[in-house]
């Protein structure tokens, strides 16, 4: 085995037995390269990436290619979830480079670190305008002996690049954070609205919850029923496409084709967590069933699949199982009859249900299997059956549950069982917010379990967060993304239980940020200010599969200011968003969670403070009025007793009940309504608010 033996990341161990000898990033690599005066071939992927298992398979398990490999570089390999800081500067300078970007992401660097060529995929033998992988370890190696004087101007100019304030644009007040811009960005946004699949733009198709989370948010606002019609014709596309697991719940990463049949196979937490949310919210806004049960079949398949005994979630399945892409997934007529034969007596004709239902067919619409997909509204396959919706329904329940128990049995996906905090804080805010939202107390206690994991094993002796878990050891520095979507995480909790555990926590690493992530021009670093020194420290300001850390930070700075009153929070947040202003207004979907911090400060929030025993029938009714409707402006606190100063929540300071009754203030910019006790009060002070 390689230098990778010793690694955590299910990623790096399964290049461990290569016979490329592969370092992983480190100061070690980096003398070596210089001491021998040889460049260093860096890799970068992650273990769910199909491609990078082609590539693995092709090139790095081959003796030939490992011993030029070998000979002529020194080789480092790193996952891109546990160092995004590394794969964010080296896919700049390979976009830079070659105008596309993706994983594999491959690049060639001085033993200073600074790259001068790069790209992602490379075959084993050349084809389509590629040279074979060997052909170009030859050749650039070759220049580095021979051209070595070009290589450094070219490596000095993207060096120059990439320490470019990639700012600039922004302004230095709220001048440009109005109801205009949002107005203009949501249009901008719809225009590239798929009428007929759902979705933006064509092949291939990404979910892009934030942008409909956004279009959410200004539905709430406006009322505009286009806006609402994206997001519910999207979401019931999706859940009824094979980008869907029909059989065990959750999306897949996405879809190779325009109307979300054909996904790419693995499984992302991050996708998940980010669609579990907008499903919920969006039955919050419909009161459609629908929206619930698929949010419902999410949590119920990460509680089941996805979550650690320790109380994390796991990062992602694979596409691949037997080396084949989807098969656990696929099913041939023949496979389902023979697995729906159990419950032939129960359920009447369950195979010609299951093969109408799921748009089956001989052919298949997968490489002579089947994606299984709902083509229709039930009603229609109902009629086709000549059977009655209800008949069907029930009869789907048993057909998934007898599919799901002999998929069992399938060599199941490869697990990439890591627990990165920030994609946990993701689905952990999302999970918390469904606990309360549905009345769930499975889901709050999952959620609670997460956050002591979180707590006790992600966060340092200094009280800074780790990035990542694996196998009982946690390491690496936290990114922004880890304390923006924590905090997130956090605020969740409390609002659910009320707990103030979970709000001081939230606070002291909203404090951390602020203290060691901050810029002086406005906005945060993707690093802290004592991390590993790199060519240039990364400030990535744009959404991509997940929300900024930027933007993510400043909704919560902006929540810690209303719920406190403290001038700092409210700042940090805000200069986030002036920065931001005109490249939001110019490329919208580049920066919708930005809008969706934005929708909140231009709307304001509406601080609600409850003090009185939550058990109370009124208090209850109350509770149930803020978790109900989509309310993505107001925050909650809640006091059992009355309160004196309340140091950690200043909003729950001086608040008394009256009549020894559970007593509501809801206010803005800690400017308060006349108190009240009953629900029907607090909905007219909200309306007014």
């Amino acid at each position: 085995m390689n230098r990778l033996k010793d690694e955590t990341s299910p990623y790096l161990l399964q290049h461990a037995d290569n016979p490329v000898d592969w370092y992983p990033w480190g100061e070690e690599a980096f003398k070596v390269a210089k001491d021998n005066d040889k460049p260093i071939l860096l890799s970068v992927g992650y273990s769910s990436c199909h491609w990078c298992h082609v590539m693995a398979h092709e090139s790095f398990e081959d003796e030939d290619t490992a011993k030029i490999m070998n000979d002529l570089y020194v080789n480092v390999k790193v996952d891109r979830e546990e160092r995004p800081d590394v794969d964010d500067i080296y896919m700049q300078a390979v976009q830079a480079m070659t105008q596309h970007g993706g994983w594999p992401m491959t690049v060639f660097m001085f033993p200073d670190g600074r790259p001068f060529y790069g790209g992602t995929y490379f075959p084993d033998t050349p084809r389509h305008g590629m040279p074979s992988f060997q052909q170009l370890l030859q050749a650039v190696h070759d220049a580095y002996l021979n051209r070595r004087e070009e290589l450094e101007t070219q490596a000095n100019n993207l060096h120059d690049a990439l320490k470019r304030d990639v700012l600039g644009i922004g302004r230095d007040d709220d001048s440009g954070l109005t109801e205009e811009m949002l107005t203009a960005s949501a249009q901008k946004i719809m225009a590239n609205f798929d009428k007929e699949n759902g979705g933006f733009g064509n092949a291939p198709k990404f979910p892009q919850p934030m942008n409909l989370e956004f279009l959410l948010r200004y539905y709430n606002r406006t009322g505009d029923g286009d806006a609402l019609h994206v997001v519910t014709h999207t979401l019931k596309q999706m859940a009824n496409g094979g980008i869907y697991d029909q059989i065990g719940g959750g999306f897949a990463r996405y879809s190779v084709d325009a109307i979300w049949l054909v996904p790419h196979f693995e499984k992302m937490l991050y996708d998940n967590s980010q669609l579990s949310r907008i499903f919920l919210h969006t039955y919050q806004v419909t009161n459609d069933e629908f929206f619930k049960d698929i949010a419902v079949e999410i949590y119920d398949y990460i509680l089941r699949e996805m979550t650690a005994p320790e109380g994390g979630f796991y990062s992602t399945t694979d596409a691949d199982s037997e080396g084949e892409e989807g098969k656990f997934f696929v099913w041939t007529i023949d496979e389902v009859k023979e697995a729906l034969a159990p419950i032939e007596d129960d359920v009447l004709n369950a195979a010609n249900i299951a093969i109408e239902y799921f748009g089956m067919t001989s052919r298949g619409n997968f490489e002579g299997s089947n994606i299984l997909f709902v083509p229709n509204d039930a009603e229609i396959a109902a009629e086709r059956l000549d059977i009655s919706v209800e008949a069907l329904e029930e009869a789907i329940v048993a057909i998934k549950d007898r599919l799901y128990a002999a998929r069992t049995s399938r060599v199941h996906p490869g697990l990439d069982d890591k627990i990165l905090t920030s994609w946990n804080g993701m689905m952990l805010a999302s999970l918390a917010e469904a606990g309360r939202v549905l009345g769930r107390d499975d889901y709050l206690v999952a959620a609670e379990r997460a956050g002591d994991f979180l707590l006790e094993s992600m966060v340092d002796d200094n009280g800074r967060l780790y990035r990542t878990h694996k196998d009982g050891r946690s390491k690496l520095n936290g990114y922004l993304e880890d304390y923006a979507n924590l905090v997130d995480a956090l605020l969740e909790l409390y609002q659910s239980t009320f707990v103030e555990k979970w709000f001081a926590e939230a606070r002291r690493l909203a404090d951390v940020v602020l203290e060691h992530f901050k810029t002086n021009d406005g906005g945060f670093y993707d690093t802290s200010d004592d991390h590993e020194e790199l060519i240039t420290r990364p400030r990535n300001l744009q959404d991509n599969a997940v929300p900024s850390g930027n933007a993510m930070m400043a909704k919560q700075l902006l929540r810690l200011a209303a719920y406190t009153g403290e001038g700092k929070y409210d700042e940090a947040g805000r200069s986030v968003l002036r920065q931001l202003t005109d490249a939001m207004a110019q490329y919208p979907s580049a920066f919708t969670e930005s809008l969706n911090a934005t929708d909140m400060l231009v709307n304001g929030l509406a601080e609600v403070a409850i003090v009185g025993n939550p058990t109370h029938d009124e208090a209850k009714a109350v509770l149930e009025l803020l978790r109900q409707p989509y309310r993505p402006n107001v925050i909650t606190a809640l006091a059992r007793e009355n309160q004196d100063e309340h140091e950690l929540i200043p909003l729950l300071s001086y608040r008394m009940m009256r009549e020894n009754k559970p007593t509501i203030y809801v206010c803005r910019n800690f400017m308060c309504q006349m108190p009240v006790t009953s629900a029907e009060e607090t909905r007219k002070l909200l309306m007014e608010s």
